[in-house]
C-alpha cells in the first residue's frame, strides 16, 4: 500500500473536546469522500513511550494501492476539500500538521 502519514500536533487543552467534535464530525467525513481511497486508520494518542508526553495529538493514515492511485485521488474536488479544510482547523485550533507520503514496507 502507498500511504499519506499525518501527524496533528495538540490543541491547547482548552480546545481538545471541540477539535475532537470537528475532527471527527466534519474532517474525517471529508476524507472518507476521497476517491481511490483504499483504506482510513485514524489513531488518538494517550501518552508518548516510558510515560513522556504525546509527540502528537492524532495521526491519520491514508492508503492508496499505488502511487498513480495518489496522484488521481489528489487531483480530485474531494481532496482538495478535505485539504482546505485542514488548514482551517490549523488556524482555528492552532494545531499542527505534518505529512508525509510513501509506501508501507515490513
Amino acid at each position: 500500500m502507498y500511504k499519506i502519514v499525518a501527524f496533528w500536533g495538540a490543541p491547547k487543552p482548552s480546545d481538545v473536546e471541540n477539535f475532537e467534535k470537528y475532527y471527527v464530525d466534519v474532517h474525517v467525513p471529508l476524507a472518507r469522500k476521497v476517491p481511490h481511497l483504499r483504506k482510513l486508520v485514524l489513531t488518538r494518542t494517550d501518552s508518548g513511550l516510558e510515560g513522556a508526553a504525546a509527540p502528537f495529538h492524532r495521526v491519520a493514515e491514508l492508503h492508496f494501492d499505488n502511487p498513480e492511485a495518489f496522484h488521481r485521488a489528489s487531483e480530485t474536488a474531494q481532496w482538495r476539500a478535505m485539504r482546505e479544510d485542514a488548514g482551517k482547523m490549523v488556524a482555528r485550533f492552532g494545531v499542527t500538521l505534518q505529512a508525509g507520503v510513501g509506501w508501507e514496507r515490513a
